[in-house]
Formats: structure tokens, C-alpha cells, sequence
């Protein structure tokens, strides 16, 4: 990264979330600095979103499913490349930024051109005191329990600023560092994508093929893959293993404390955990959900129609848990348990789903779905052999994802540092004609 000093002198700012600004710049109401626009949209107009990671563009540039269309566009206005725009609900956590797109929005999106300075500089600024949590606190003074950025939170903001061409600096100065940061977080991305990859293909193989390097292979119409070892047997799924769905609980029988009830984000990581779960009476478990209660050694997937992650019930504590709808719990039979971890994340599984999947729109994914489904199951002796040998072969590929992960993490956190402490004034990044 370039060298970078404080400035040589600071005098105090009145703002509570940035008590010292540099001596020459600036603190002036929101109001002051930009200009709220009301445009009509034009018929021919794309919607343009505002993204929690500060990108304001055409939804068509991005990602498109997960969005509602709405049928009567009541109150849509019309925005132009380069004006900056606050989402008035999503602000707060960081949709702000600087249309790069002419367009419409909805009415929850308030549009405003910048007077005598960068927009970009001021969409960054605003994202760091909305990431902060400063606006969210602010919304909350001026209207109770409320957590919009509305043109109320907006107009009662003060803000620090730079003379115009030394925003053009912090700009330039960002632009060149953070593309460095930018490239090695791709770079580190790709590299997960590539272990992710490899990690996948060996537990496909495994377990699909086994371990010798040319095994004899007969056709298994009934399987994804469409072949399995010929000493193998066929089977269905649930031959092989028990598996149990979660019961449904209303949020009325919901405790304090008691017993655990386990949610999707208890099992999202290999061992699962009480992590966002709630609890039950103890006296209604033992009456009506007994039956449902994990033991040690239980392995626990999503129902949801993305799978690809199972955990196992590993702690004291998680034993004799509930888990909710939307979490089967797998117990040993046929399929040994450490063969199961490996089976219920490998491409032969996965692919059943996705044919379970075609041509409906599953979203929930329950036992009536498993019990249509087919396993190419090793004795059992084999299936110990394979599951170890999976261990120890993910066992470094997995530190590697671990170590890149964590590499792009601390990247994102020097970024974010970076920018916040342009923007406001607590590094001096020279000023260029």
C-alpha cells in the first residue's frame, strides 16, 4: 500500500461518530451539499437497484431471482448516471452509492444530485457511517424503533468535507489501493473455488468408485452417475440409513430456556451447534417430542433444497436437542456414519436432488424425497477404508480453504479500514493538481 501520514493539523468537529476533522475542511449540513431530485421515470427506463455492497446499477446487471416485480410501478422515479442514491430501508446497512446506470426506482430509494462536489466521495463517506452503525442510531433518535434512512436521518446528518479537489485525491488515492486489494481477494477467491473443486471430485470419486485406481464397474441405471463397482450393492436410501425430519413447533410453544430447538443455522457447520436455536418446555418435550431428541454421533442435514453441508451431533450440549422442520436427522444402519458424512455431500447425492428437483420448484426437501432414492453401498469394511482415506485427503485441502478464506477476510477488513479512514480525514493521502 503508498505511504500515508495524519495531517498536520485537526481541530474539533462537533460530530459525535468523528470528533476531529482536519483543520481545513469542512463540516457542513447534509442539506447543504446535496439536492434531493424528483424525475419523472421514462417508459423505456430499466429498474435500477441500490445493492447492500454500495453498487447502484440496472437490476439487469446483476443477479435477477430473488427479486419481486411489482405490477403497478406506483411512485417509481426516474434516475440518471452519477446521482447518488440512499435506500431508505436498506441504507443503514450500507446501500448507498452512486448510479453508474439511467434508470427508475422505487419510491424507497431517495435520489440526490451532489452541489460543487464528488458523489462518489459522499456515497462512501455516508457508507461508513451507516456500516458504523451511526445512522441506525440516529433513525432511532428521530423516530422511535425506527431504522430507515429516510429524508428525516439524512437531513439531520453533518458531514465532513474536503475541498473538491482534494476529494478527487481520496478518490484516486482508493481507486489505486483498493484495485490491489481487489485483485488478491479475486485471486484468493479463485483459489477457494479451485480447492472447493478438487475437495469435491475426490470425495465424488471415493465414493462413487472406491479406491482401487480401475475397479470393474456395472451399470446402476437408478444412480446418477449410472455405474458402481460391481462387489458393491445397490440399495434404496432408505435401506441403507433411518432418517427422521424435525417436527413442526409454533413460535407460541417457544421458552426462554429449556430444551434446545435446532435451526438451519445449528447445522450449517460440521459439528452442529446451538447457534440461533431456540428452546422448549422440558415437560412438553418429554410428552410430545421425545422421540425426536438427538444422540451423540446423529448427522444432521438441511432439508432445504441446497444441501451440501452436513453436521454431526458432537457436544454435550447438543445432545438431546429438537430439531425443527426443515432439519432430517440421518442415523446409522447399513451406511456406517463416517461412510454417511461423506455420502450425503458427495456429487452422486447431490445429483439426485437436482433430478428430484426438475421440473418443480422444491423448496423444502423432506423424507418422502430420500425414500426415492438409490445408494451403491461398499461392505462395510471398505466403507471405513474410504471414509478414512477421505479424512486425511481433505484434511490439507481444507486447511488451505481455511487459510485463503480468512486471507480474503482480512483483505475485506483492510479495505473497509482503508476507505473509512480516507474519507475522513485520518490519513492524509496528498492532494494532486
Amino acid at each position: 500500500m503508498s505511504t500515508s501520514r495524519r495531517y498536520p493539523l485537526y481541530r474539533p468537529s462537533g460530530l459525535q461518530w468523528n470528533p476531529e476533522v482536519p483543520n481545513h475542511w469542512q463540516v457542513m449540513p447534509s442539506w447543504a451539499i446535496a439536492r434531493q431530485v424528483r424525475r419523472p421515470p421514462a417508459a423505456s427506463d430499466g429498474v435500477v437497484t441500490a445493492f447492500r455492497d454500495g453498487q447502484v446499477t440496472l437490476r439487469s446487471n446483476r443477479r435477477t431471482e430473488g427479486f419481486t416485480e411489482a405490477f403497478q410501478e406506483h411512485g417509481y422515479q426516474g434516475v440518471r448516471r452519477g446521482e447518488l442514491v440512499i435506500h431508505s430501508m436498506d441504507g443503514f446497512a450500507g446501500a448507498i452509492g452512486v448510479s453508474d446506470s439511467d434508470g427508475k426506482m422505487s419510491p424507497v430509494a431517495h435520489i440526490y444530485s451532489i452541489r460543487g462536489g464528488e458523489p462518489r466521495f459522499f456515497a462512501l463517506l455516508l457508507r461508513v457511517m451507516a456500516l458504523s452503525g451511526f445512522v441506525e442510531s440516529l433513525a432511532k433518535g428521530i423516530r422511535e424503533r425506527s431504522t430507515a434512512f429516510d429524508r428525516g436521518a439524512f437531513r439531520a446528518l453533518s458531514i465532513p468535507v474536503p475541498p473538491a479537489n482534494e476529494q478527487r485525491s481520496i478518490l484516486d488515492f482508493l481507486d489505486r489501493e483498493t484495485a490491489q486489494i481487489d485483485a488478491f481477494i479475486a485471486k484468493n477467491e479463485e483459489l477457494v473455488a479451485l480447492l472447493t473443486e478438487r475437495r469435491s471430485s475426490q470425495v465424488a470419486e471415493a465414493v462413487s468408485r472406491g479406491l482401487g485406481t480401475a475397479p470393474r464397474l456395472v451399470d446402476a441405471p437408478r444412480l446418477a452417475l449410472g455405474a458402481m463397482p460391481a462387489h458393491w450393492s445397490l440399495m434404496p436410501l432408505k435401506r441403507a440409513v433411518s432418517y427422521q425430519e424435525g417436527p413442526g413447533i409454533m413460535a407460541a410453544d417457544f421458552r426462554e430456556s429449556g430444551v434446545p430447538l435446532l435451526r438451519i443455522s445449528s447445522v450449517s457447520t460440521a459439528v452442529a451447534t446451538l447457534h440461533g436455536c431456540n428452546y422448549l418446555d422440558p415437560d412438553l418435550v418429554r410428552s410430545r417430542w421425545s422421540h425426536f431428541q438427538v444422540a451423540m454421533g446423529d448427522l444432521l442435514i438441511s432439508a432445504s433444497a441446497s444441501m451440501g453441508t452436513i453436521a454431526e451431533v458432537g457436544t454435550d450440549d447438543v445432545v438431546g436437542a429438537v430439531p425443527y422442520t426443515g432439519i432430517i436427522r440421518i442415523s446409522e444402519g447399513k451406511m456406517l456414519r463416517d461412510f454417511a458424512k461423506w455420502f450425503f455431500v458427495s456429487e452422486e447425492f447431490l445429483m439426485q436432488v437436482e433430478a428430484l428437483k426438475t421440473g418443480s420448484t422444491i423448496e423444502h426437501f423432506g423424507p418422502s424425497h430420500l425414500g426415492r432414492m438409490w445408494v451403491a453401498l461398499p461392505p462395510e469394511s471398505e466403507q471405513r477404508e474410504i471414509a478414512a482415506h477421505i479424512q486425511h485427503a481433505t484434511k490439507r485441502i481444507d486447511e488451505s480453504i481455511r487459510i485463503a478464506k480468512r486471507g480474503v477476510e482480512l483483505a475485506r477488513e483492510r479495505r473497509a479500514a482503508l476507505i473509512s479512514a480516507a474519507v475522513t480525514g485520518k490519513i492524509d493521502v496528498g492532494v494532486t493538481a
